[in-house]
C-alpha cells in the first residue's frame, strides 16, 4: 500500500488544529487597513493644531477665572497709597469656595452690597473688551465691585473716634498704609459698633476719600458688607510691572486680643488666568499629537 496522509480519515483532510491562544492573522479591512492609514496620514502641522491650542486655552482661562483667580481694575483714588488708580490685582477666588471667611486686615474685592456705587458712572466696553472680561483676561466692566480693607469681621467691636484711632476690640491700631497726611477716621468718626455674625465692617487706605462703611451706616446693611458678597481677597498687584508687589495682612491685625481667625488655606495665585490656561493647554495638545505620531510606527 502507498502511504497514508496522517489524520486523514474517510477519504477527507482534517484540518490542522491551533492552540487555543493563538492569534489570528488580521485579515484586509481591519488593523493592517488601519496600520497603512496611518502611515499614509500626514501629521498636522501646529498652526492646524493652533486653534484647538487656543480653544483650550480659553476654556482653561474661564474655569480659571470662575473658581481660582480674577484679575480687577482699580477706577479710584480711595486705597492709596496701597493702590493706585489703573492698578490691576489678583483675587484669589479659591478660598471662599472652601468656606473660608475674610479676615481682618485682608485688602478684598466685593459686589456692591447696598447700592454704594449709586451714581457712579458705568463704563461701556467694546466687543475686544467683552470678550477679554469673559475670559479673564480684563475685569467685567458690568460687574459693580469694590475694593476695600477689612476692618473688623463678625462678633468683633469697632470704633473711632475724632483725633483717635482705629480700635478693634479695644484694641488700637497701628494703621502705616493710610494715605500720608490722613487721619483714621477724623472725617467721619464712628462707633462703637459691634459687627454681625455673617458680615464684615470695610474701610478704604486714603481714609478721607473713602466712601467706605462709615458713610454706609444708613443703609440697609447699615454699613457691614455681607461675607456671601465678598468676591475674594486681593492678594498681589500684577500691573504695572513697575509696581508689582504682594498684599500682606500688616502686623497690627496680628497682636494679641484680636482674637484672630485661623488663616485660610494657601491658594497657588500669581499667574494671570490666560497664562495657567496656555500651561494646562499645552501638554494636552502634546500629548494628542504624540498618540497620533504613535499610530504611525505601529504599522
Amino acid at each position: 500500500m502507498g502511504d497514508v496522509a496522517v489524520g486523514a480519515r474517510s477519504g477527507r483532510d482534517e484540518p490542522e488544529k491551533r492552540p487555543e491562544d493563538a492569534v489570528e492573522p488580521e485579515t484586509e479591512g481591519q488593523g493592517g487597513e488601519d496600520a497603512e492609514d496611518a502611515e499614509e496620514r500626514p501629521q498636522r502641522s501646529f498652526w492646524k493644531e493652533l486653534p484647538l491650542l487656543i480653544g483650550i486655552a480659553l476654556l482653561l482661562a474661564l474655569l480659571i477665572k470662575t473658581f481660582l483667580v480674577q484679575a480687577f481694575s482699580i477706577p479710584s483714588d480711595s486705597m492709596q497709597d496701597t493702590l493706585q488708580r489703573g492698578d490691576r490685582v489678583l483675587v484669589d477666588k479659591l478660598t471662599p469656595w472652601f468656606g473660608s471667611e475674610p479676615e481682618r486686615g485682608e485688602v478684598v474685592v466685593f459686589h456692591d452690597p447696598a447700592n454704594w456705587l449709586a451714581g457712579e458712572p458705568t463704563p461701556q466696553p467694546n466687543l475686544v473688551q467683552q470678550v477679554l472680561s469673559k475670559i479673564g483676561l480684563m475685569p467685567s466692566a458690568d460687574e459693580k465691585d469694590l475694593i476695600k480693607r477689612v476692618i473688623a469681621v463678625g462678633g468683633d467691636t469697632v470704633e473711632c473716634k475724632k483725633g483717635g484711632p482705629v480700635k478693634v476690640n479695644g484694641k488700637e491700631l497701628d494703621e502705616p498704609y493710610i494715605f500720608p497726611g490722613n487721619t483714621a477716621c477724623d472725617d467721619a468718626p464712628f462707633g462703637p459698633l459691634t459687627v454681625p455674625k455673617g458680615k464684615i465692617w470695610v474701610m478704604g487706605d486714603h481714609r478721607q476719600n473713602s466712601q467706605d462703611s462709615r458713610y454706609h451706616m444708613q443703609d440697609s446693611t447699615g454699613g457691614f458688607v455681607p461675607v456671601n458678597k465678598v468676591v475674594g481677597r486681593a492678594v498681589v498687584i500684577a500691573w504695572p510691572v513697575t509696581r508689582w508687589a504682594t498684599l500682606p495682612v500688616p502686623d497690627t491685625f496680628d497682636q494679641p486680643g484680636l482674637d484672630k481667625q485661623p488663616a485660610p488655606a494657601a491658594a497657588a495665585v500669581g499667574v494671570a488666568p490666560a497664562a495657567l490656561g496656555v500651561a494646562g493647554a499645552v501638554p494636552l495638545v502634546l500629548l494628542r499629537r504624540r498618540k497620533l505620531a504613535g499610530g504611525r510606527t505601529a504599522g
